[in-house]
């Protein structure tokens, strides 16, 4: 099979590297892709935020199967898409991607279908604000409604930075993402990535993960992409997990059904375990990065037959098969980020790395210039690394974080700190 993956940062090299592992993918392609990708697909360039370039890149290709890495293709209707042109593609419609692309939409559906989520009030205008603040007590959450590069939330710690935050967004601080602002109960506890794949009838769990949104150590500074993030068997336990599939996943997926935008793909949950119970913070409708890293480190069965199941509405139990093993992504990256990274360094120590038993290096912002490889973005690499405890992954990961350098490198030193302590 031909493969074409959409995309061009940690996840998409994820998802390159495991499909390629597949007996029955021939050719895979990856558009854009980046330097790393690159050394493991065939990089064809595209501009991901136009329908027309994506479509042109496909035609070129001619791919048995499309899988959409990013939201942004997703939110334009890549999917549909591709369907109405007869090829195969791995995620939901524009219709049921609004559980990422509208956070209003995603409250609400889970208003209708009584799951669990943050108490939200949401406004449209300046004059609304004041009136909404007073459903609240600090901190409160803002959120831009629409997509914002992972730049739409805000935990405000009184009401006039909440006020503040909001005027900002509806005056467009973020361009079309805020034409509507949300504020949401500010709730507490340890934050975890579900994720399930689904056919639009049937769901099927992968093995969850945890994220670290702050780019200091010990949650310190201000929220990123995503820093790293690790995977352990003893992250839910199998109650939990029941659970989660019973009053949130599947009621997810039926009432997607029901109101007439069936859901296939990967839906990422992104919860809070709190003190009443697991609660959803958002909704995302493909695979999160950084945890795309260490969740396929685990994998054992095939990526593409899970994808086709999904496509082809015969999800089941069997359909993943997983290492007992935990995993970890400790990320690299450039000087100035989350704010605007230095790119163009030069970035070394990338084969010594590789020769580690156990560790994979992801690429996410790289380029190549003069023949070598740079930072082209914010997060640059994924150090990601697979071992018999969660101890020996966190340690493999930062033996090989140390032996790459880059100017003005950032990483956090305590991934993973908080399943160590317990």
């Amino acid at each position: 099979m031909k493969v074409l993956v959409l995309g061009g940062g940690g996840r998409e090299h994820a998802l390159v590297w495991k499909l390629k592992q597949s007996p029955r993918v021939t050719q895979i392609f990856c558009a854009p892709g980046n330097a790393g990708i690159a050394q493991e697909a065939t990089c064809v360039p595209c501009d991901l935020k136009r329908l027309d370039s994506i479509v042109e890149a496909a035609i070129k290709i001619s791919p048995d199967m499309v899988v959409v890495g990013p939201e942004v293709p997703l939110m334009l209707g890549v999917v549909d898409e591709m369907h109405r042109r007869g090829i195969a593609c791995f995620g939901p419609t524009q219709a049921a991607a609004q559980l990422e692309s509208s956070k209003s939409f995603a409250k609400a559906f889970m208003t209708r279908q009584r799951i669990p989520t943050p108490l939200y009030v949401q406004i449209h205008s300046v004059a609304e604000i004041r009136p909404a603040l007073a459903n609240f007590s600090a901190p409160i959450v803002v959120k831009a409604d629409g997509l914002a590069a992972g730049k739409g939330v805000v935990i405000a710690q009184s009401k006039d930075e909440a006020a503040k935050t909001a005027k900002e967004m509806l005056e467009g601080s973020l361009g079309e993402a805020g034409r509507h602002v949300l504020f949401e109960e500010c709730i507490t506890g340890e934050e975890i990535s579900f994720l399930v794949l689904s056919d639009g009838e049937r769901v099927a769990p992968l093995v969850a993960a945890q994220d670290h949104k702050r780019i200091g150590d010990g949650d310190t500074g201000p929220n990123t992409g995503g820093m790293g993030a690790y995977s352990t068997a003893t992250l839910i336990d199998e109650h939990m997990r029941e659970w989660l599939l019973r009053h949130i996943a599947r009621p997810v997926i039926a009432g997607m059904a029901e109101e007439g935008a069936p859901y296939k793909g990967i839906l990422y949950c992104g919860l809070m375990m709190t003190a009443k119970g697991p609660q959803v913070l958002e909704f995302n409708c493909r695979f999160g990065d950084p945890e795309t890293q260490p969740i396929l480190m685990r994998l054992e069965s095939d990526l593409l037959e899970a994808f086709e199941a999904s496509i082809e509405g015969r999800v089941s139990d069997g359909v993943f098969k997983w290492s007992s093993d935990p995993s970890v992504c400790v990320v690299m990256a450039a000087g100035g980020y989350p704010g605007t990274p230095e790119t163009g360094k030069a970035i070394h120590g990338l084969e010594r790395a590789a020769e580690l038993t156990g560790v994979k290096v992801f690429h996410a912002g790289t380029g190549e210039s003069g023949g070598e490889l740079v930072t082209a973005g914010g997060r640059v690499l994924g150090v990601t690394a697979r071992a018999a405890t969660l101890e020996a992954a966190v340690a493999r990961a930062y033996e090989a974080v140390h032996l790459i350098k880059f100017d003005g490198m950032q990483f956090r030193t305590d991934i993973a700190h908080r399943r160590l302590k317990k």
